[in-house]
């Protein structure tokens, strides 16, 4: 085997793990990004009903 078809092969074998590495690192800035957006919509939610809640117990005591 010559010796530039074995530096191709390590080539090749560090290749796929720094891609794999990548990969890894670029879901989990995903995932992190959606749970946050999933946190965002569900917080706004809860704020909403919040302050219904509150405003129509303002309602009350103003009658």
């Amino acid at each position: 085997m010559k010796m530039s078809t074995v530096w191709s092969i390590i080539g090749a074998i560090i290749a796929i793990i720094i891609a794999w590495w990548v990969v890894n690192i670029a879901f989990t800035i995903a995932w992190f990004i959606v749970k946050a957006i999933i946190a965002i919509v569900v917080a706004a939610a809860i704020f909403g009903l919040i302050k219904q809640a509150f405003r129509s117990k303002d309602k009350q005591r103003a009658r």
